[in-house]
């Protein structure tokens, strides 16, 4: 039976007189239309005006179970046990009622079916162990019961004029939305181009490629909106300690960023989602700070090819080879910059030579005096623009953080996905990043993540170890593997053995280096193998230069044209790699030591110890601690770049190895932002070297800056820069030296600790740890139940900040409410807030959304609450219904 034919039978004559027994009698002027009527208030069972007791409403579910049974033939197919059970049911749904958050105006938009599937959800328990006909009975009977509900809603006299009232405030919202939106729509005559602009932009950039999928026969890229990864991003806030967000929405509440990050970590692939997700018409609320900004995307290895100079707004499509570039209509460019429209997206100061970085600085300088509005986002690897280098143009400067435990979980199980792949593969090799640090080290940024899963796919489950053994099986896997086993050969066709494939490549990637180029005309790279392939017979007997050049394009998996006439690697990782095997093979490590302090040879320098023999890691490791001729600051850095090395070199003289350390462990503990990025790139190694906390840092007070004299500042410093420094490593090894800060005062160190728990195993992080941090004035991040959870087994915390996906129930059942006193929400939790009123000691909510605005009309049900903070820009709707108790303030948010 079909519980819509139980409904069909039930007439509305027996049902309407019980339902309405579940809600209280209208008084005369009881309802006030332009405020909201909750459920919960007007049901009989429940509250100061109980009319309803709990037998009562048994005695009526029993009736409708009766009567359902009676009107579909049942009744004698059930057993009398079976139908009490199910008059059990349809009671604690129906008593589910007086928990719901919901007006009777939300609920009749729900519409009934909707509305009895909530309350059934909810009451999931009662249901346990009844049979499908006993369970179709029960869901038939909730339809009708919910039917008569809303029926009875819309017949309430207050309801049809706080349905215009509800209408009337939807309409103000909407209003609000797209008057803070009108103004970055494009004039009449643009419009059609930038349409064309969009799809354009939409085609060039809304692929990725993701490591090794091709190998299983899955196409060679994914598409942008279901490859992306969202993650985050890190840096300092002035007075409210260390900032943590979405990397996509670094640009939600600031105009100007200036964001590092290492090979591999995402960088460009977020640019792609950005300038993609801006055109696009229908976006996410949470990305509705991009609607009606127009994208340019400036690479600047593309900018300045062949020398080129930096050019002005009316060539930045022409300089990126755009299309449609000469379409542009006359003044274009101006009036998108003028009204504020653009979002400058400038990727890669690190990939153009040391000395023109200044060049470029100066170019960005010209633009933003001229275009100030407009959003700008800057990206560099970590070495190559020094602390601040940004902050005369008020650029905020943020690191992209190292993908946390559920960011590699969620990548490994999409690129098994999208590769056709069983979940067993994802499964295995997540257990084995777990299980070996090495390896889980290594799988922090999306580049070695594909890898892993290319080549443990490849490899059945085989994991080489270590970072140069990965890339060698990489490599033999692109350039032979990848075409034996595709059976790509045909009779007749240029065949080049794997070493000699390598060599050529080798070659191409060197030149690259020593030139300071991350692209390279196809023109030069033609003649570099033709002077090659002399030395060469059985390769030259095969084809001429340019045919060796197609060869190696399309066989080799590394190589690509990013225009007609230039070449460039896959990934800059692959140029240093290769690179850094040519050097050693050359025998030029002289060259290497002397170039070693420009950042664009950092990991070529490492590559190098990890391909040379032992004499020669202690001919280059020697030279580089050794080196007199640069700065201090230079040689600083010259001593952490050889400890990064070591663990590289697998065969090494210990006494090489020993002042290797101790040059490094003279710089330790680190003073700045600098010092504590270019400790973490040392490596595990460096937690050794890094001390437990001075005496003189810790206290019975938290240190305040403005307050302590500058030697306790000093020392509170290099704690805060230490433990930042052991996070971002984030092995189990870590966890030693963190614990021994569990206990310091200062509140950036505390906030560091807690916001770092994703990064490790929730039980062990938290129980060695988090459990011990006091919890003055700073926020406790959950970013999953399993720490909302850890946190409820350590007696809870009063201030405690969401993010990531929650739902409201969740909430409430895993989080203690009596310690809460203060909530911080950068999750998407529904749209009303009445829940709350389960936390009796709630004082503070702020809520971080990059929406143009919100509806806090339902805080007024949380008596407690006091203080609502919200975004500057946001729009709070509904404060005219709070009481004067709750006042509503609007902050820059970004750090807790």
């Amino acid at each position: 039976m079909e519980p819509a034919a139980i409904g069909a039978r039930l007439a509305s004559s027996v049902v309407g007189p019980l339902i309405k027994k579940l809600f209280l009698s209208e008084g005369p002027g009881a309802d006030l239309v332009d405020r909201p009527i909750r459920i919960s208030s007007l049901i009989s069972f429940r509250g100061e005006k109980r009319t309803l007791s709990d037998k009562d409403l048994h005695t009526l579910a029993e009736e409708l179970v009766r009567r359902a049974a009676q009107s579909t033939g049942v009744e004698d197919v059930l057993p009398t046990f079976e139908k009490r059970a199910v008059a059990n049911a349809v009671a604690d749904s129906l008593r589910v009622m007086g928990t719901l958050d919901m007006e009777d105006v939300q609920a009749v938009k729900l519409g009934h079916l909707e509305l009895s599937r909530r309350l059934r959800a909810q009451s999931r328990p009662a249901r346990l162990g009844l049979s499908s006909d006993a369970v179709t009975l029960h869901a038939g009977v909730m339809d009708t019961a919910c039917l008569h509900i809303l029926n009875f809603f819309t017949q309430r006299s207050a309801f049809v004029p706080r349905t215009l009232v509800e209408q009337s405030r939807s309409i103000e919202e909407l209003t609000l939305k797209i008057d803070s939106l009108i103004a970055r729509a494009p004039s009449p005559a643009d419009g059609p181009f930038e349409d064309r602009y969009a799809g354009y932009i939409a085609t060039k950039h809304g692929k990725l490629s993701i490591f090794g999928l091709d190998l299983s026969g899955a196409p060679e890229t994914w598409r942008l909106d279901a490859a992306y990864l969202s993650l985050d991003a890190a840096g300092e806030a002035t007075g409210t300690g260390p900032v943590l967000l979405s990397a996509d929405h670094v640009l939600a509440g600031r105009n100007r960023v200036l964001l590092r990050g290492v090979a591999g970590s995402g960088k460009t692939t977020l640019v792609q989602w950005l300038a993609v997700s801006a055109g696009q018409k229908a976006l996410d609320e949470r990305l509705l700070y991009l609607y009606g900004l127009v994208p340019f995307v400036l690479p600047l290895r593309t900018l300045t090819r062949g020398g080129a100079t930096l050019p002005a707004p009316h060539e930045f499509l022409s300089a990126v080879g755009c299309p449609i570039a000469a379409l542009q209509p006359p003044g274009w460019f101006d009036r998108v910059l003028r009204a504020g429209r653009g979002l400058m997206l400038i990727d890669g100061i690190d990939e153009i030579p040391e000395d023109d970085r200044n060049d470029a600085r100066r170019w960005l300088r010209e633009l933003i005096s001229v275009y100030p509005a407009n959003r700008w986002l800057v990206t560099s690897r970590p070495s190559a623009v020094q602390e601040h280098w940004l902050v005369d143009e008020e650029f905020a400067e943020l690191d992209l953080a190292p993908m946390s435990r559920d960011n590699i979980a969620e990548f490994v199980e999409r690129w098994h996905e999208a590769a056709g792949i069983s979940d067993q593969y994802a499964h295995e090799l997540l257990r084995a990043i777990r299980a070996k640090q090495d390896l889980g080290r290594l799988a922090t940024n999306p580049l070695m993540c594909g890898l892993i899963c290319a080549l443990h796919q490849d490899r059945r489950g085989y994991l080489p170890e270590g970072r140069k053994e990965i890339y060698d099986a990489a490599l033999s896997m692109l350039l032979f593997r990848r075409d034996r086993e595709r059976g790509v050969y045909k009779s007749g066709s240029i065949y080049i053995s794997e070493a000699h494939h390598i060599q050529l490549i080798q070659k191409l990637a060197y030149w690259m280096i020593r030139n300071g180029r991350s692209e390279m005309d196809r023109s030069d790279a033609v003649d570099l193998l033709g002077q090659a392939l002399p030395t060469m017979p059985k390769v030259a007997e095969q084809g001429t230069a340019d045919e060796v050049y197609r060869y190696l394009l399309v066989r080799s998996g590394l190589l690509r044209e990013p225009s007609a006439d230039s070449m460039d690697f896959i990934h800059r990782t692959f140029q240093d790699y290769l690179g850094a095997k040519a050097a050693v093979e050359g025998l030029d490590f002289d060259f290497l030591i002397a170039n070693a302090h420009l950042d664009q040879w950092e990991d070529v320098i490492r590559m190098a110890v990890a391909h040379a023999r032992p004499t020669e890691r202690t001919r280059l490791l020697t030279g580089l601690i050794r080196r007199d001729d640069v700065s201090r600051h230079v040689m600083n850095r010259l001593h952490l770049l050889a400890a990064a090395c070591l663990e590289h070199a697998t065969e090494l003289d210990p006494a090489v190895r020993t002042e290797v350390q101790q040059r490094a462990a003279a710089l330790i503990p680190p003073r700045s932002a600098d010092q504590s990025r270019a400790l973490t790139e040392v490596g595990p190694v460096v937690l050794d070297l890094l001390p437990g906390p001075r005496e003189a840092a810790t206290g019975d007070t938290p240190l305040d800056p403005e307050e302590v004299s500058p030697e306790a500042q000093l020392i509170a410093d290099e704690a805060y820069f230490t433990v930042l420094t052991a996070t971002r490593i984030a092995t189990d090894a870590a966890i030693t030296v963190l614990a021994q800060y569990r206990g310091h005062q200062d509140p950036r160190v505390r906030t560091e600790l807690v916001r770092a728990w994703s990064r490790f195993d929730t039980a062990l992080y938290g129980s060695e740890v988090v459990a011990h941090i006091s919890e003055e004035s700073i926020y406790f991040p959950v970013s999953n139940l399993r720490e909302l959870r850890a946190l409820h087994g350590f007696g809870g915390r009063s201030r405690i900040k969401v993010s990531g996906e929650f739902t409201t129930v969740d909430f409430v059942n895993s989080c203690r409410s009596d310690p809460l006193t203060h909530l911080w929400v950068d999750a998407n939790m529904g749209g009303t807030w009445g829940w709350l009123h389960n936390f009796p000691r709630l004082r503070s909510l702020t809520i971080e959304t990059p929406l143009p605005h919100i509806d806090v009309s339902s805080l007024a049900q949380v008596l407690s609450l006091r203080t609502i903070r919200v975004p500057e820009g946001t729009v709070a709707v509904g404060t005219d219904r709070l009481p004067p108790s709750m006042e509503v303030v609007r902050e820059r948010l970004g750090g807790a």
